[in-house]
């Protein structure tokens, strides 16, 4: 047998190293380093004869396939998958303690037993338990089917029952539990999730059946483990949303079978996550009248239009530096659009503090809500509502110009559906043929913007 070895291993990049420092060698990440216990793998033979029967063909002579799909009978759920669960596909969910992660794959499993053999191994859960959650959810009672449960944290058992019960689609809950007697570092290490993730994963690939890793996170709200845990599965899924709101996001951030930033979005109830039919209305504020420092913003998460209310606050700083506090926005970005604002719209925030709020608890990273941003403040600084149901999106230059967003044509057709009448967009989005019910003012310039808000 092999003698393990001690070396230490990065957190971040997964890189190893000889003796400790505190800079990873690979990728300059500071006090990521961890000492690990590794096993050292015996010589294999044969594989010089292996590579030699590997066979070159040219792309074109590659017959390309569309992977069939195991929809999971959640339609949020599908839509941030692309589709639904592929064969031998592996999927990566994290998200907060508490946040729903186990209920959802419970219930997508209960959905997916009649037509599918489904397996639940439950690492931080006993049987029990897993079995009074799915009492308190009504799954049992609803005779969905027969969901197979393993409550294991050693891998080798896990891939034995892998192999004994051949599932379509099987769930590990979670992947920082498991360990391998292969290695003698402690469950959860950087080593032990590594390997037992990549097991794991050639298990999936082998056998056709679709694997979902469910993986803790860090305060910074990342996966936890080394990154390289993301560049082994096919596709990576993040929950969203406050604990403390019955509202939940489930984005995709990467994805080898469909788009990303695809969101699927789910109301907490007592009977589980439902799936939200209408998302847009979760984060809009119902005012019995028109408030400033309110502006609606048509945001594009994946294929889906979504609009969103940006709430701004700008009050007199009583300290030497004013603060500027995003929630659900990137906070450095905002400080760059005060800049501008000042600049090409003469409108000063140097002795004021700005809050800007996405409603809902939704996080907006595209840069098409700088125009949103900018008008909501300047609502709020001048105490006047901005017009009856406006909407907006661009994004904003350091030059003050406003450009174009993707797929503004889709942006304004839901905004219309939803019965907003007015919309400020950037010129480059202006649509060729007039959208019913709706007054389109395309601007050029943040000062045109403003200086229509103005008059309206």
């Amino acid at each position: 047998m092999a003698k393990a070895r001690t070396v230490y291993v990065c957190s971040e990049c997964g890189g190893e190293s000889p003796k400790w420092a505190g800079q990873c060698p690979q990728c300059n990440a500071w006090n990521t380093l961890a000492e690990t216990r590794v096993q050292a793998a015996a010589p294999q033979r044969g594989v010089a004869r292996a590579c030699a029967t590997a066979t070159v063909v040219p792309l074109r002579e590659v017959q390309a396939r569309e992977a069939p799909r195991r929809t999971t009978g959640i339609e949020e759920f599908d839509r941030a998958l692309g589709g639904g669960l592929v064969e031998g596909g592996v999927v990566l969910i994290g998200g907060d303690p508490g946040i729903g992660k186990s209920t959802l794959l419970l219930q997508a499993l209960a959905a997916m037993a009649p037509q599918h053999r489904v397996l639940y191994v439950s690492g931080e859960e006993s049987g029990a338990q897993v079995a009074l959650r799915a009492r308190r959810l009504g799954l049992a009672a609803e005779g969905r089917g027969d969901v197979r449960l393993l409550a294991e944290i050693a891998l080798e058992p896990i891939v034995a029952a892998l192999a004994a019960e051949k599932p379509a689609v099987a769930v590990i809950d979670s992947i920082q539990t498991l360990y391998t007697d292969a290695l003698q570092s402690a469950p959860g290490s950087v080593a032990q999730v590594r390997e037992c993730a990549a097991q794991l994963t050639r298990v999936a690939k082998e056998s056709g059946s679709s694997l979902v890793l469910v993986g803790h996170v860090t305060k910074e709200g990342t996966l936890a483990g080394p990154r390289v845990l993301e560049h082994m599965v096919d596709t990576v899924l993040y929950f969203e949303g406050d604990t403390h709101s019955s509202f939940r996001l489930v984005r995709a951030v990467k994805n080898r079978f469909g788009a990303v930033n695809e969101i699927g979005v789910f109301a907490m109830t007592d009977r589980g996550l439902r799936g939200v039919a209408n998302p847009s209305a979760l984060f809009l504020s119902q005012h019995g009248a028109q408030v400033p420092g309110a502006a609606v913003l048509v945001t594009q998460e994946g294929t889906r239009p979504l609009l969103v209310e940006i709430q701004a606050l700008v009050d007199t700083a009583h300290v030497p530096n004013p603060r500027r506090l995003c929630v659900g926005l990137e906070g450095p970005r905002l400080a760059m659009l005060l800049a501008v604002l000042h600049r090409h719209a003469g409108v000063a925030t140097f002795d004021q503090d700005v809050f800007v709020n996405a409603v809902g608890g939704v996080r907006i990273q595209e840069p098409a809500a700088d125009l949103a941003v900018l008008l909501a403040i300047v609502s709020s600084i001048r105490n006047k509502p901005l017009p009856r149901g406006l909407v907006c999106f661009g994004e904003v230059g350091l030059a003050g110009e406003i450009r174009p967003a993707p797929r503004g044509q889709e942006r304004l057709r839901e905004a219309a559906k939803l019965g907003f009448s007015l919309a400020v967009i950037p010129k480059a989005n202006a649509p060729k043929q007039p959208i019913e019910g709706m007054d389109v003012v395309a601007v050029e310039r943040l000062e045109q913007a403003l200086e229509r808000i103005k008059a309206g």
